[in-house]
């Protein structure tokens, strides 16, 4: 008898994390695939951190979070969506990923259906299998990787609870346009499924941007700082919704999590102090330079943010297969499976400096005749 419990079984080893493995015994790759800001945490935000060090800020938390990063994040979602979160609906959780974990944990239960966009976040589909749920992919490749609110009315039964969301998107970089979103949420209002909005990558937008939270209130809303401010191992997110959501998070976090790290947590303080635009900014040129040196010899899909191109692989191959190739030849890419139930695409990721751009942009087009 196996010592593990089933439900290991239901998820595997990440193939993004397979391909990190790979890198480390390449000499020298034009790496692609790593899904992180390549600047640094700002100097404002790193002295924060050590300010909360040295003034002994280094115990636990309340499980919510502590108070004035709760009320600066309530400010945040004020100017953005217009929403007036109270600081009960308000949880700070070890990344975005610890709030998807919790909160599918709060919210799934056995046989209960989740409705993902096909192509979705790695996690989202291992999260619901861990939990018990049934995944319902709803496939966007003929749409433009858009949501079709018919298709996704048509996937909805007795048993469906809830769509995961994820605009900015990872990896296509598609933003869902306002008549989208209204379209979206007018869908799951009239059939109760509630919708989790993962918006980790809201700043890196390169067409306008809004939230579905300011089209409907059954929505639980996922986002932090870490990838903005490149503070993406300082585990630090936020999940903002429904009062009766937010409680039961905040009690599973106190038995799992316990808090989110509190060196983060007084170091995000500085964080609305600190100007990112030009960081930001860098990289609206970098997916313009990457889109460019690809779109000549793939189609690639909608880039509106994040830090993502999704493109398509040459006839002969699939994702897996062209990924091999481009590996062979130095550049690290993930395929388009590791996202979707499709093996069709790749993923590449533009947060390198541009002549490294540019040198795997030329090497995998030539991979293409």
């Amino acid at each position: 008898m196996s010592l593990l419990a089933k439900r290991t079984q239901q998820i595997d080893s990440s193939g993004i994390r397979r391909v990190f493995e790979l890198a480390r015994t390449m000499k020298d790759p034009i790496n692609l695939s790593i899904g992180q800001p390549d600047f640094d945490v700002p100097n404002a935000v790193k002295s924060a951190a050590i300010g909360a060090i040295e003034n002994g800020n280094n115990s636990y938390t309340p499980t919510n979070g502590i108070v004035p990063l709760r009320e600066q994040l309530i400010a945040d979602e004020k100017a953005f969506t217009g929403r007036d979160y109270s600081l009960e609906q308000m949880l700070v959780t070890s990344g975005v990923s610890g709030g998807l974990f919790l909160s599918l944990l709060a919210l799934v239960d056995e046989g209960d259906e989740v409705i993902i966009p096909d192509p979705y976040f790695v996690m989202y589909k291992h999260l619901v299998n861990l939990n018990g749920g049934t995944p319902v992919y709803l496939d966007t490749y003929e749409d433009g990787f858009s949501i079709n609110a018919d298709k996704l009315a048509a996937l909805i039964t007795p048993k469906t609870k809830i769509l995961l969301l994820n605009s900015p998107g990872n990896p296509t970089g598609r933003i869902f346009s306002t008549t989208e979103l209204q379209a979206i949420a007018n869908v799951c209002d009239k059939h109760g499924v509630l919708i989790i909005t993962d918006e980790i990558y809201r700043e890196f937008a390169y067409a306008p941007m809004q939230s579905i939270a300011q089209f409907t209130d059954n929505c639980l809303l996922l986002g932090g700082y870490s990838k903005s401010f490149g503070m993406t191992g300082w585990r630090l997110g936020y999940a903002a919704g429904p009062k009766e959501i937010i409680e039961a998070m905040a009690m599973l976090q106190q038995y799992s999590f316990v808090c989110a790290p509190s060196v983060a947590q007084y170091a995000a303080l500085a964080c609305p102090q600190t100007d990112m635009s030009l960081q930001l900014s860098d990289y609206a040129i970098k997916r313009d330079v990457m889109f460019d040196a690809l779109s000549s010899h793939f189609e690639v899909g909608a880039a509106d943010g994040a830090f993502y191109l999704f493109a398509k692989v040459p006839e002969g191959h699939t994702g897996s297969s062209f990924t091999e190739l481009a590996i062979k030849n130095n550049v690290l890419i993930i395929p388009g499976n590791v996202f979707s139930e499709r093996d069709t695409h790749f993923r590449v990721c533009y947060t390198v400096p541009n002549e490294k751009l540019l040198a795997g942009a030329k090497i995998l087009c030539s991979l293409t005749g």
